[in-house]
């Protein structure tokens, strides 16, 4: 029995000091310094060295741990509007104000170092990193939509959806359809135009719109010409020149010059085109250059050279090919060098016909 209640005794003792250490365990642990989680990246987007990245593609950088919300962001440059978010706890998102310039290169910088990216808890990206990426050329059905809307294009385009394109989106191109304006042009011109592949009616509308708007006239929609549609397109500011113009030249005899203006003909008269020894290319080219008067000299066919001044309402459309005035004895035959003569008083007529960009066919 005295046995016993020792035991007893005992495994008491014993309880009460594991009890004792049980309690002490806690406070031991809870001084363990808690470890950072390591800051890093993950992926981004777009990822580096691609190419042909959709204009409205998202731009983003995905962390391995949450972010402090007062983090520094990247950056983009060329700068392009609009801010970042975090679109989750360990990704920077960009929400842009406009679609990503065309056929540009960018570079993302994602800030590393003491004053870089910062998580959640006080950790930093340990270095910078630079990602590289070209954007695709912009759509050119997107850019025909866009101009017809503006009125520099025979046709015009009826979006499916009435309601305004946001502008994250301008760069996609929009359900809906082309019609022509006029249903009286002529069936070799209406052959000339396709929605959606580049052709020489669009080039001509990209060249009417690059002068209005003070940009060099090469007829590509670059990333300059891109910005100035989208600038046109907000505020809705359609061609002030008001119509629609392009030029016929048949070499049949006599050959004449039709000036066509909003789907009915304007203005004809008796034209000269190029000898056999120097015939006028049989094609469609826009005007690119103009001149109320200038010289134009050159090789004759016999090696000999000529040295005309004072060539006056000149517009050429194709090299050394123009429309001018040029004094004959008569017209409606072969008897230049490549150009289109017409009696002066008659070309002083076609000349506020002919803005750059403005179609001549040679047939």
């Amino acid at each position: 029995m005295i046995v016993g209640i020792v035991v007893a005794v005992v495994l008491l003792a014993g309880a009460s000091a594991a009890l004792v250490v049980s309690k002490v365990h806690p406070s031991t642990a809870s001084a363990t310094p808690v470890r950072k989680a390591h800051l890093d990246i993950v992926s981004t987007g777009p990822a580096p060295g691609t190419s042909d990245v959709a204009l409205d593609a998202a731009v983003s950088v995905h962390f391995t741990t949450a972010l402090a919300d007062d983090t520094p962001v990247p950056t983009l440059t060329p700068a392009v509007p609009g801010t970042w978010v975090e679109s989750a706890p360990d990704t920077l998102a960009f929400d842009a104000n406009e679609t990503l310039p065309p056929g540009t290169s960018l570079t993302l910088d994602v800030p590393g170092g003491p004053t870089g990216i910062e998580g959640s808890r006080g950790q930093r990206l340990d270095q910078s990193l630079h990602v590289g990426f070209t954007t695709a050329a912009v759509s050119i059905l997107r850019v025909q939509q866009l101009l017809a809307e503006l009125d520099y294009l025979p046709v015009s385009f009826t979006p499916a959806d009435p309601a305004p394109v946001p502008a994250d989106e301008m760069a996609t191109a929009q359900l809906g359809t082309f019609s022509w304006r006029w249903s009286t042009l002529p069936g070799n011109f209406m052959a000339l135009w396709a929605p959606g592949e580049t052709n020489v009616v669009t080039q001509g509308a990209i060249m009417a719109f690059e002068n209005e708007v003070g940009l060099p006239t090469d007829g590509i929609a670059g990333p300059k010409v891109w910005s100035a549609l989208l600038t046109a397109a907000a505020a809705d500011q359609t061609d002030p020149y008001g119509h629609y113009d392009f030029v016929e030249v048949s070499t049949a005899v006599p050959e004449q010059a039709v000036v066509w203006r909003d789907g009915a003909v304007a203005y004809t008269t008796l034209a000269n085109t190029g000898i056999e020894a120097a015939p006028t290319e049989e094609g469609t080219w826009p005007v690119y250059a103009r001149y109320t008067s200038t010289t134009m000299s050159g090789t004759n066919p016999d090696g000999s050279h000529y040295d005309d001044p004072g060539v006056p309402w000149v517009s050429y459309f194709h090299g050394g090919d123009a429309l001018h005035g040029f004094d004959r004895s008569t017209y409606g035959v072969p008897q230049s060098l490549g150009c289109v003569e017409m009696p002066p008083a008659h070309a002083e007529v076609v000349f506020p016909y002919t803005p750059i960009g403005t179609l001549v066919t040679i047939a």
